[in-house]
This record gives structure tokens, C-alpha cells and sequence, in this order.
């Protein structure tokens, strides 16, 4: 039987198994190849840090409330998933045994889906022969980079600080490149990863560095700095680095209270702008109906099949899928050579 990952406590993962039901007319079938773990939602739902641990969303009222009745475990967490088709559905003409797909679902061996379902909030069709796997699974990862990087609306020219330098902010660094910034500057504690800041003019320690003052006395400030990491004291510092009226995307997941966020400081002095950036949830693009998922996880794919964006050097860790227990133990102790994990299926 097919197994997938479910946790069902914090810091506690089980594979447990599932049956696939007979395939429908309109159904695909497809087999896990490899799949990606989120250093942000995903980790913090591990670490029962994440407000899901205590409290449940109400869609139509778009609010956290509390709610005794609901059950916290187990979760099937994931949605960075490749796979290969290996059954499809007698009505189904776009798939055909042996593609490969990319579809944003949990860790698990196997999906069965409905082409129509998913491509009301994805595009969901075989993916191109010179994408493997290994890049593909950085296909919501882009999406999620290139929202914060909409979000922050960069102009040619624009002067941009990007704070946190996991695969998210690595990948913003190149997608500012693209998008004009005239200079950038990347800010993480960890040296290796300030290293793979390409393009980026400057790079910055915050333990040892005012990030905020060093850009100020060479500067107005930036025009707009984006925050990937969900520390609270480097959100403060993206506000404190930008110029009078300037732009902060605050992109992490941020858990607990914010005691090292002083909004009453150059936040309010400054009159800066902060807007949170996420892709789901409901939330539209804040160019809808122009920009939407199918539209970035399209615009995703190009940038992939072009080359314009490099992924492979962030792709630091292979593990397989019955050890996903240390590869989300890996993730949580912090090494610094860990930047994106993936769990590999192989032997399934």
C-alpha cells in the first residue's frame, strides 16, 4: 500500500499507509518522484509554532478564531510535489502515462486527481522534457518569490534590500536582477548563503552590522526592502533601512508576538508602507484579474525553461522519503548548509 507523511504531534512524523481507490473517467494517477519541504509553513506547523497548533481560519470572515471542536493532528503537510502519470482516466486526452507533473499537494507516494479541479487555482499540465525534477520542485517556491517580488512593484532603477537568504530570498535576489533594481543588497547572519547572493552589490551580517545605518550614511535609504526569513528583529530592520514613504514586503511566516518590532520608531517617523505577501489563502494577486496563480506558476516555468533564474545550487539536500522525520529535524536545527531539502521516492 502507498504511505504518506503525517504529523501527528510537533516534532512527530509518521508514514502511514492509504489505499487508491479505482481510477475514475476523469482522473490521473500519478507516482511520487520527489518532493520539497517548506522551511517556513511547513516548519513551523513541525514545530507547533504555527497559529493552525491552537486555532482554526474562517474563510468567510477571513479570521483566526478559537475553536475547541477542532483537531490539530494529524496534518498532511507538503505542496511542493513531482511525480509521474502512470494511469489515466478514459476521458482524459492532456495526460499520458510517463509525463512528468508538478502539482502543489502533500508528501505522500501517489495523488489521483482531476485535471479540472486543480487548474481552477494551478496550471497543471506535463512538464517540459529539459525540466527535471530537481528543478521542478521549485516551482511553487518561484511563485511565492516572484508574488513578494510583484508585491514590492520594483521600478529600473529602484535601490532594493532583501532580508533573509534561504532559497526564497536567493531566488528574489536574481528576480530583482531581472525586474531593473539598480542596486541590491542581500542581509543574512549566515556567510555561505551571502555568497550565493549573485548580483546582489552588498552583502550584510545583521549580527555584526546596522544595516540600517550603514545604507543611511551612504544613502537616502532604499526604495524597497522585502523579508523572507519571519524574524521579527530583521522585519524591524528591513523598516529601518528604507528612505522616508519607502516600501517594506514583509514575506516570512511570522509566528508569536512581535516584542523586537518597535512600530513606533521609523516606522511611524518614516511613514513606510508595509504589506504582507502571500499567494494563498484566497488571496488575489494584488494585480488580479491581470496576474493570478496559473499566471505566476506559469510565469514560473518560463523563467525555469529559459534559464533565468538558478535553482540547482539551492537544492542542498536528498533524502529519502522514509527518513523524513531527520530531514524535517535537518531543516529545524538551523545548519547553515541547509537550504532547500527534498524527499526523494525512489524505492517506491
Amino acid at each position: 500500500m502507498p504511505r504518506e507523511l503525517q504529523l501527528i504531534a510537533p516534532y512527530a512524523l509518521a508514514l502511514e499507509a492509504y489505499d487508491d481507490p479505482p481510477l475514475a473517467a476523469n482522473e490521473v494517477r500519478v507516482r511520487a518522484i520527489m518532493s520539497a519541504i517548506s522551511h517556513g509553513t511547513e516548519i513551523n506547523l513541525y514545530r507547533g509554532t504555527s497559529p493552525f497548533h491552537e486555532k482554526r481560519f474562517d474563510p468567510q470572515r477571513r479570521l483566526f478564531v478559537a475553536d475547541d471542536s477542532q483537531q490539530s493532528y494529524p496534518q498532511t503537510p507538503g505542496y511542493e510535489w513531482v511525480g509521474e502519470v502512470i494511469e489515466v482516466g478514459s476521458s482524459i486526452s492532456e495526460f499520458a502515462v510517463g509525463d512528468k507533473i508538478h502539482l502543489p499537494r502533500p508528501h505522500r507516494e501517489t495523488h489521483t486527481f482531476v485535471p479540472a479541479d486543480i487548474a481552477k487555482l494551478e496550471v497543471v499540465a506535463p512538464l517540459p522534457a529539459d525540466i527535471t525534477p530537481q528543478q521542478a520542485i521549485f516551482l511553487s517556491t518561484i511563485s511565492i518569490a516572484l508574488q513578494a517580488i510583484h508585491d514590492a512593484q520594483i521600478k529600473v532603477g529602484d535601490h532594493v534590500v532583501i532580508f533573509g537568504l534561504g532559497a526564497l530570498g536567493l531566488l528574489s535576489v536574481q528576480l530583482a536582477v531581472l525586474n531593473g533594481a539598480a542596486r541590491i543588497d542581500a542581509v543574512d547572519p549566515i556567510m555561505e548563503r551571502r555568497e550565493l547572493a549573485t548580483g546582489a552589490a552588498h552583502t550584510f551580517d545583521p549580527i555584526t552590522e546596522d544595516v540600517g545605518a550603514v545604507i543611511k550614511n551612504e544613502t537616502p535609504g532604499a526604495d524597497i526592502a522585502i523579508e523572507f526569513s519571519g524574524s521579527y528583529t530583521a522585519l524591524h530592520n528591513a523598516i529601518r533601512c528604507v528612505r522616508m514613504g519607502g516600501l517594506v514586503v514583509a514575506a516570512g511566516f511570522y509566528q508569536g508576538g512581535a516584542s523586537a518590532l518597535y512600530l513606533g520608531e521609523e516606522w511611524h517617523h518614516n511613514r513606510v508602507t508595509m504589506v504582507s505577501s502571500t499567494r494563498s489563502w484566497g488571496n488575489p494577486h494584488r494585480h488580479y484579474p491581470l496576474w493570478d496563480r496559473p499566471r505566476l506558476r506559469e510565469a514560473s516555468l518560463n523563467l525555469l525553461k529559459n534559464q533565468q533564474l538558478r535553482v540547482d545550487e539551492l537544492l542542498t539536500h536528498t533524502i529519502p522519503f522514509e527518513q523524513a522525520q531527520a530531514a524535517y529535524a535537518l531543516i529545524d536545527g538551523g545548519a547553515h548548509d541547509v537550504l532547500k531539502v527534498a524527499l526523494d521516492y525512489e524505492d517506491y
